[in-house]
């Protein structure tokens, strides 16, 4: 692709209040992609419901195995006991999480949480993963080759990635990622699964010396630069309140992205470096691989080739 696509997803709908105002607003007014939903997390109904009501049509379901949060600590939907820690929570970390679980307890969590949002009246358009539990990126345990079948099987998109661009603070540096990027896009391209091209990162929590302004221009500076092709980035955005300021690591960092979605700079940058906003409808069109081609590729990667 010539043209540089742009996928804004609002991560942990449902997390808390101070997260769902956010997301709402921006949803609202059209300011971001799609969001994804959080089924098993405390404040699930009131966004689901606020879905419901408006037929929010670009909603995905934040695939969640991990409770990382003091103040937001909670269990799975199934009770599945290689899920939780010894306080009857979802792990902590990632590490945790890829350590313990067991694929049958993850893959019955997977489908209870896609059908309580089914339930809830909101429908699935793609499904994401939080912390990235699901990639193995910890431990090397990684459930893509399963979460991939179980996307198929429902016809949903899923956020991965066929290529890394270097520049990519989080996924740049690691050894190892293209080479398993190639051949867990290829399997994907296999099954049927619509994915993005790149997944961009950007650190979650803020930096030293960071201030608002610096994030601005750093995004900024990312759009300009952007990689042709169907791109996705992510935001945690949440609404300057007391309740997050209390409770939640880098609260600064939320409401940064929340006010970033608004800025008439960042609105002003999307159109000036020639970037079209888009959403999983777009990349269920478009960002599916010829099956004889990623097949051709799978049995390349799996040969060493």
């Amino acid at each position: 692709m010539t043209v540089k696509y742009l996928v804004i997803n609002c991560d942990d709908f449902g997390q808390s209040p101070a997260m769902n105002a956010a997301i709402m607003h921006l949803l609202e007014e059209g300011l971001v992609s799609s969001a994804t939903i959080m089924a098993p997390a405390p404040a699930f109904r009131e966004a689901a419901e606020w879905c419901r009501k408006r037929e929010q049509p670009n909603i995905g379901l934040h695939l969640t195995l991990t409770s990382e949060f003091e103040a937001l600590r909670f269990p799975s939907l199934t009770g599945g006991a290689s899920l939780h820690d010894d306080s009857g929570h979802m792990y902590r970390t990632v590490e945790e999480f890829e350590r313990s679980a067991d694929t049958a307890d993850v893959m019955r969590e997977l489908t209870a949480q896609y059908e309580a949002v089914r339930a809830s009246g909101v429908q699935v358009t793609h499904a994401d993963n939080h912390m990235g539990s699901l990639y193995g990126m910890a431990t090397g345990r990684s459930h893509i080759p399963h979460v991939l079948r179980w996307c198929a099987g429902r016809g949903l998109p899923f956020r991965l990635f066929r290529k890394v661009d270097p520049a990519d603070p989080l996924l740049g540096p690691m050894p190892g990622v293209e080479r398993a990027a190639a051949k867990a896009s290829a399997l994907a391209g296999v099954l049927g699964v619509a994915l993005p091209d790149y997944l961009l990162s950007h650190p979650f929590e803020k930096r030293d010396g960071e201030t608002y302004e610096s994030f601005k221009q750093m995004l900024i500076d990312k759009l300009y630069r952007l990689p042709f092709g169907i791109c996705e980035t992510y935001i945690h955005p949440g609404v300057d309140d007391p309740w997050m300021r209390e409770h939640i690591p880098h609260w600064e960092k939320r409401v940064w992205e929340f006010r970033l979605m608004m800025d008439d700079d960042f609105r002003y940058a999307i159109r000036d470096a020639g970037v079209t906003l888009v959403d999983y409808t777009f990349i269920r069109r478009h960002g599916r691989e010829s099956r004889l081609r990623a097949g051709a590729r799978l049995a390349a990667s799996v040969l060493g080739r």
